[in-house]
């Protein structure tokens, strides 16, 4: 069996008149994230990380902000597109850790069904994902409220 491993971040400024968006789960807020597809940061930074995992570039090259297509897309729609890659590849999710860095509003409420929707797109159980969210403690532009960013780590193991 063969192991692999991915790391990716993602960050996206806040605007008004944008859907606050996370692992498909619309946030009650009056900011969302900026950005040329619905701004899925959590998911965002999950795709990345498989295609780092697989060594197959990064989402702009399979997802270009500057393509039709990709205008206001459903990121979940980014991340199944992305587990088809690593299927024909032959690996599976072994587990996936993501952090959401936010300052508000606080995400504690949303993150079981951010993890339900994460585990289903992945095709895995719950107890193979985990999804923590913190502040910046007021630090930085996330600090601020003008930012929010997401890391995933994620590791993939072979079916032989």
């Amino acid at each position: 069996m063969e192991y692999r491993i991915g790391f990716s971040k993602d960050i996206h400024k806040l605007v008004e008149n944008r859907k606050l968006i996370i692992a498909g789960v619309v946030i009650p807020f009056d900011k969302g994230e900026l950005a040329h597809s619905d701004g899925d940061v959590l998911y965002h930074a999950l795709a990345e990380s498989i295609l780092g995992a697989l060594a197959l570039g990064d989402l702009g090259k399979h997802f270009p902000d500057t393509s039709k297509d990709t205008l206001d897309m459903d990121s979940s729609l980014i991340v199944k597109s992305v587990v088809k890659m690593m299927k024909e590849k032959g690996y599976q999710v072994n587990n996936v850790d993501i952090f959401v860095s936010l300052e508000k509003p606080k995400l504690k409420d949303y993150i079981e069904e951010m993890k339900k929707n994460v585990a289903s797109l992945l095709e895995v159980n719950l107890d193979q994902v985990s999804i923590k969210a913190g502040t910046n403690e007021g630090c930085g532009e996330v600090g601020r409220g003008e930012a929010i960013e997401a890391t995933s780590m994620i590791m993939l193991k072979s079916y032989c």
